[in-house]
Protein backbone atom coordinates (compact mmCIF):
# COMPACT_ATOMS: atom_id res chain seq x y z
CA UNK A 1 0.00 0.00 0.00
CA UNK A 2 1.67 3.02 -1.03
CA UNK A 3 1.12 6.23 1.13
CA UNK A 4 -0.66 9.16 -0.76
CA UNK A 5 -1.50 12.54 1.29
CA UNK A 6 -4.48 13.85 0.39
CA UNK A 7 -5.41 16.99 -1.39
CA UNK A 8 -6.43 19.06 1.45
CA UNK A 9 -3.73 18.16 3.54
CA UNK A 10 -1.62 19.17 0.97
CA UNK A 11 -2.71 22.15 0.79
CA UNK A 12 -2.79 22.97 4.25
CA UNK A 13 0.62 21.82 4.51
CA UNK A 14 1.77 24.27 1.42
CA UNK A 15 -0.36 27.30 3.08
CA UNK A 16 1.53 26.41 6.28
CA UNK A 17 4.91 26.74 4.28
CA UNK A 18 3.96 30.10 2.42
CA UNK A 19 3.05 31.69 5.32
CA UNK A 20 6.64 30.54 7.40
CA UNK A 21 8.37 31.86 4.52
CA UNK A 22 6.04 35.08 4.74
CA UNK A 23 6.76 35.52 8.11
CA UNK A 24 10.68 34.83 7.64
CA UNK A 25 10.73 37.07 4.45
CA UNK A 26 9.52 39.88 6.70
CA UNK A 27 11.66 39.61 9.49
CA UNK A 28 14.88 39.33 6.95
CA UNK A 29 13.73 42.79 5.50
CA UNK A 30 13.49 43.90 9.25
CA UNK A 31 17.26 42.73 9.86
CA UNK A 32 18.35 44.22 6.50
CA UNK A 33 16.52 47.88 7.02
CA UNK A 34 18.34 47.86 10.63
CA UNK A 35 21.53 46.96 8.68
CA UNK A 36 21.98 49.25 6.66
CA UNK A 37 21.12 51.86 9.33
CA UNK A 38 23.73 50.76 11.57
CA UNK A 39 25.87 51.01 8.23
CA UNK A 40 25.17 54.57 7.61
CA UNK A 41 25.64 54.95 11.67
CA UNK A 42 29.35 53.97 11.17
CA UNK A 43 29.91 55.66 8.04
CA UNK A 44 28.53 59.26 9.88
CA UNK A 45 30.71 57.88 13.08
CA UNK A 46 33.58 57.52 10.66
CA UNK A 47 33.21 61.15 9.11
CA UNK A 48 32.26 62.75 12.53
CA UNK A 49 35.69 61.46 13.77
CA UNK A 50 37.99 62.80 11.16
CA UNK A 51 36.63 65.69 11.75
CA UNK A 52 36.59 65.94 15.22
CA UNK A 53 40.30 65.04 14.27
CA UNK A 54 40.46 68.21 11.81
CA UNK A 55 38.88 70.28 14.25
CA UNK A 56 41.38 69.30 17.21
CA UNK A 57 44.50 69.86 14.61
CA UNK A 58 42.78 73.41 14.15
CA UNK A 59 42.02 74.06 17.64
CA UNK A 60 45.52 73.64 18.83
CA UNK A 61 47.11 75.82 16.20
CA UNK A 62 44.85 78.39 17.37
CA UNK A 63 45.86 77.77 20.97
CA UNK A 64 49.32 78.54 19.71
CA UNK A 65 48.19 81.51 17.85
CA UNK A 66 46.67 83.07 21.14
CA UNK A 67 48.94 82.21 23.28
CA UNK A 68 51.11 84.74 21.13
CA UNK A 69 49.09 86.97 20.50
CA UNK A 70 47.95 87.62 24.44
CA UNK A 71 52.04 87.54 25.07
CA UNK A 72 52.59 90.23 22.93
CA UNK A 73 51.19 93.19 25.66
CA UNK A 74 53.60 91.78 27.95
CA UNK A 75 56.62 91.72 25.42
CA UNK A 76 55.52 95.18 25.44
CA UNK A 77 55.29 96.63 29.06
CA UNK A 78 59.25 94.76 28.97
CA UNK A 79 60.14 96.78 26.53
CA UNK A 80 58.64 99.83 27.83
CA UNK A 81 60.38 99.36 31.13
CA UNK A 82 63.58 98.31 29.97
CA UNK A 83 63.44 101.79 28.09
CA UNK A 84 62.48 104.05 31.07
CA UNK A 85 65.15 102.22 33.41
CA UNK A 86 67.87 102.79 30.28
CA UNK A 87 66.37 106.73 30.53
CA UNK A 88 67.12 106.90 33.87
CA UNK A 89 70.64 105.33 33.82
CA UNK A 90 71.63 106.93 30.86
CA UNK A 91 69.95 110.30 32.42
CA UNK A 92 72.11 109.69 35.97
CA UNK A 93 75.01 108.41 34.10
CA UNK A 94 75.13 111.59 31.49
CA UNK A 95 74.89 114.07 34.93
CA UNK A 96 77.65 111.91 36.67
CA UNK A 97 79.95 112.33 33.36
CA UNK A 98 79.13 116.45 32.79
CA UNK A 99 80.28 116.77 36.69
CA UNK A 100 76.53 117.91 38.23
CA UNK A 101 76.77 115.66 40.84
CA UNK A 102 80.66 116.54 42.27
Amino acid sequence: MEDFVTKAVHEEFAKRIDEENDRQNHRLTVLETGQAQINELVASVKVLAVNMETMSKELSKQGERLSEIEGQPAKRWETVVACIITGILGYFLSMVLSGVFK
